[in-house]
């Protein structure tokens, strides 16, 4: 089977994890390889993500690695297995590949966090906000570019509008609920939406006030993804070149609290609708 030349990030995830397995255990890869009864180029390749691995193999490697985590294991098979050709795949080519991927990881994502200080999160743009922001911050970019951008925007609110919705948790500081993107009408569309979608029973929206104080979180934006199992839970942030990808346990581990922080002082859901309700009025 040829290699993969461009590996998605659930599958360097995957890639990642059993590296982690082997590690944990004390294994070099040519000691891997020897039990599974491969070479150890090949164990090296199943852990850059450039090979796949079947069920019974992935069993094999937890196995020998005295892996006993059953529910982590079966998650690991689940990735590893899954041969979903996404939505996503439609705009491989046309949009960076970290866009596509998170794309990915939200379809599998079992729960979403947001924090946000500077823009509306992106699962709760309208499309004339997310038109208005692609624009201005690629001004280079052709009128179809731009569609493009803002319909696979509008096509990632999937995973908050279909019938099986996940659990949403955002937090929006005011400034991202007063910066005008757009003009006054879109501004006012775009705090509409974010009130009508707060009412949603898998919806949750906290606003984060400019008068709190001793608040120094203002660098803690971020997107946090829940996985199958918490091992598997990602946090997203942004790159110089797109989203960057974080998973090591210690760094989930900060941005869970972290997140706990900036929401243990937001407002309470329904004064936060409240606080909504009021700079719509004002528009």
């Amino acid at each position: 089977m040829a290699l993969r030349r461009e590996p998605t990030a659930r599958q360097m995830r995957l890639a990642v994890e059993l590296r982690r397995l082997r590690d944990a255990a004390g294994l070099a890869a040519r000691e891997g390889a020897a039990l599974l009864g491969v070479s150890s180029a090949q164990i090296s390749q199943i852990e850059a993500a450039l090979a796949g691995v079947s069920e019974k193999r992935l069993r094999r490697l937890a196995a020998n690695y005295a892996a006993t985590d059953e529910e982590f294991i079966d998650a690991l098979v689940v990735m590893a297995t899954d041969r979903t050709r996404g939505w996503w795949e439609e705009y491989r080519g046309s949009l960076p590949t970290p866009f596509l991927d998170l794309a990915e990881l939200e379809h599998h994502a079992s729960c979403r966090w947001d924090v946000d200080f500077l823009h509306i999160p992106g699962l709760l743009q309208t499309e004339d906000y997310a038109r208005a922001l692609f624009s201005y911050v690629n001004p280079e970019f052709p009128e179809s570019e731009v569609e493009s951008w803002v319909e696979h925007r509008m096509r990632r609110r999937t995973i908050i509008e279909r019938p099986d919705p996940i659990p949403y948790e955002t937090l929006i500081h005011e400034a991202a609920l007063r910066i005008r993107v757009g003009d006054q009408i879109t501004a006012r569309a775009q705090l509409t939406r974010v009130l009508e979608l707060s009412e949603a029973h898998h919806v949750t929206v906290r606003v984060i006030p400019f008068d709190l104080n001793g608040f120094g979180g203002a660098g803690s934006a971020m997107v946090y993804a829940g996985g199958a199992v918490p091992q598997l839970d990602t946090v997203v942030r942004d790159g110089p070149n797109g989203p960057v990808f974080i998973d090591s346990e210690a760094q989930l581990n900060r941005y869970r609290a972290l997140f706990r922080r900036v929401e243990a002082v937001s407002l309470e859901p329904e004064r936060s609708r409240d606080f909504i309700h009021r700079l719509a009025k004002e528009l």
